[in-house]
């Protein structure tokens, strides 16, 4: 899984080779503490699980048959094909 934590990097080429150079060399200032409540991220963890499964437990038939055909439409217009 990806981590999404991560410090974005610089775009400018000037100040991505200057961080760059610092990350090789040991230099690179320490990343920032995560100061998230664990209590909140394990709550938002656990409604995430749960979500899709108690969505499309609400939905029709008919209503979850419409979700997946617009969700393929949507990744196949987004494909290199």
């Amino acid at each position: 899984m990806l981590d999404r934590t991560r410090k974005k990097r610089p775009r400018d080429t000037n100040a991505l080779a200057f961080s760059v150079v610092q990350e090789a060399t040991g230099e690179a200032p320490p990343a920032p503490k995560d100061t998230r409540d664990s209590a909140a991220v394990a709550l938002g963890r656990k409604g995430g699980l749960k979500g899709g499964k108690a969505r499309a437990a609400k939905m029709t038939k008919e209503q979850r048959s419409e979700a997946a055909r617009k969700a393929a439409q949507a990744r196949w217009a987004k494909s290199d094909h």
